[in-house]
């Protein structure tokens, strides 16, 4: 793992706020020559620190502004059942996010659907390709905080 320093720190501040900045302003905000901006943004870029770079779109504008989380259990966890979960969980565009978790859960899945009857049809569709022993779903009603900025270079 390459080791990053505060100049990193600060470039990947900067990209995470806007990752359309061109190297030439990305180097002035971060105090580099533009050479030393891209040697440093490739060498991230290449050591898989920045993975990749995308497009943030209001999910309001594109009909999915109801944001589910769906709690699953299972009683199953065998190799060909996880399997079978990940290719379903996968399959579905309108499931953002899959996390297995510690505790009661076993899951905790993210989804963007237009409302609730698109959320029963996505419910609908999951439960038919894989078991489940337990689902249940909790509503968004207000996004408080919502951001894809990691934490880079903070301490405690």
């Amino acid at each position: 793992m390459r080791k990053i320093d505060e100049i990193d720190h600060n470039i990947l501040r900067e990209l995470q706020k806007d990752g359309s900045l061109s190297i030439d302003s990305l180097a002035e905000r971060v105090h580099l020559s533009r050479n030393a901006c891209w040697r440093r943004v490739k060498s991230l870029e290449e050591t898989g620190i920045i993975r990749g770079r995308v497009a943030l779109v209001d999910p309001e504008s594109i009909g999915c502004g109801l944001l589910v989380f769906i709690f699953v259990r299972t009683a199953n966890h065998d190799p060909d059942w996880l399997e079978t979960f990940r290719n379903a969980v996968t399959s579905l565009p309108e499931i953002i996010g899959v996390h297995r978790t510690s505790g009661e859960l076993d899951y905790v899945l993210r989804a963007r659907v237009a409302d609730v009857k698109a959320y029963d049809r996505l419910y609908q569709r999951l439960i038919a390709r894989v078991p489940l022993s337990d689902v249940s779903a909790s509503f968004v009603m207000e996004d408080i905080k919502d951001t894809t900025a990691l934490p880079v270079g903070t301490t405690g």
